[in-house]
């Protein structure tokens, strides 16, 4: 960390800073998890045990884009590779010990089902995403094998501008979710804020290398209303460049850093989201599967197959998932 002032307004806002440039932050389903008994909409579609997943980012001061969406602080424009960085085994133990700080308060509230409480202590998936552009840490292959290793489930999540490291994932996540958030490059341009113009070329390549990874894909369509919803035909002509096994297509939500740049009038409601999709699957042969009006997303796929996780089945299994039709 090397911005005292965003250091202490990050942990101000809850995140737990871990080493050198990484971070945990509970995240409010996990909250919701563990008082209420719900699960996030990963629930729903991939059955994801919420109190059970933690979610991180080994990239928190580094990202090349700067989404007028994107929730999260965006105090530092680093877009260079890590001069310095942690161990993945070291990265690993200090995130779940993080974890399990914040979730230590929750062991004495009584709405709390204590073995729901225990079961949180050994997260079972971890969500690499929180802020920044997690490829962009060096020893990202390290960190999946050993999450694997343990039977952590790892989800991936990209902006899609670093076909390289896509190329060089070795294991692969148990998910890669590649964010598309723009149907071309002039509404990429406005939208994202890219700091290098070949941004918009770099995700439409790594889009073609999605489409032969072996494991479970998601292309995930963030829609703000007003900038980027519409040009169905230009969304589907690059989700068929990537054949992912899933699309998501999910409204913006006004929280966080976003508000101070964009406004409440900006956010879709569900039906909106709903019809967007519609248009998407007639358009690239995928069909609706699900829906969560809560998380304003909706999810299309070829077919049903390998939605869930297998239950308690060994980590062999877990990791390749299958790959989509050619």
């Amino acid at each position: 960390m090397g911005d005292q002032d965003l250091s202490n307004e990050l942990t101000g806002q809850g995140y737990q800073l871990v080493g050198k440039h990484s971070a945990v932050k509970l995240c409010y389903w996990s909250k919701e998890s563990l008082t209420e008994g719900r699960d996030c909409y990963k629930g729903r579609f991939y059955g994801i045990e919420s109190h059970r997943c933690l979610q991180m980012s080994p990239a928190i001061d580094s990202c090349n884009l700067h989404c007028r969406f994107c929730w999260r602080n965006q105090g530092w424009e680093n877009d260079a590779a890590m001069p310095e960085y942690d161990d993945p085994e070291g990265l690993l133990e200090r995130s779940i010990d993080a974890q399990r700080r914040i979730l230590s308060g929750f062991k004495g509230d009584p709405a709390i089902d204590l073995g729901r409480w225990e079961e949180s202590q050994t997260p079972k998936h971890i969500a690499i995403s929180l802020t920044g552009e997690p490829t962009l840490y060096p020893k990202m292959n390290r960190f999946l094998e050993l999450c694997h290793e343990r039977g952590i489930t790892t989800f991936l999540v990209t902006n899609g501008t670093n076909p390289d490291a896509l190329r060089a994932l070795d294991p692969l996540p148990t998910q890669l979710y590649v964010s598309v958030t723009a149907p071309n490059r002039e509404v990429f341009r406005r939208l994202t804020l890219p700091s290098d113009e070949h941004a918009w070329d770099r995700l439409v390549e790594s889009l073609s290398i999605v489409r032969g990874l072996k494991t479970r894909r998601v292309v995930r369509h963030t829609l703000v209303r007003g900038w980027n919803i519409g040009w169905v035909d230009a969304y589907a002509d690059l989700d068929l460049v990537a054949r992912p096994d899933f699309i998501e297509p999910k409204g913006y939500v006004y929280m966080g850093k976003s508000r101070q740049r964009l406004g409440r009038d900006h956010v879709p409601a569900h039906d909106e989201i709903g019809a967007f999709a519609q248009r998407l699957a007639a358009r690239t042969g995928y069909r609706i599967l699900d829906e969560s009006p809560e998380s304003k997303v909706f999810l299309l796929g070829l077919s049903a197959t390998d939605r869930f996780l297998p239950g308690q089945a060994p980590v062999s299994a877990l990791l390749p998932m299958r790959a989509s039709p050619a």
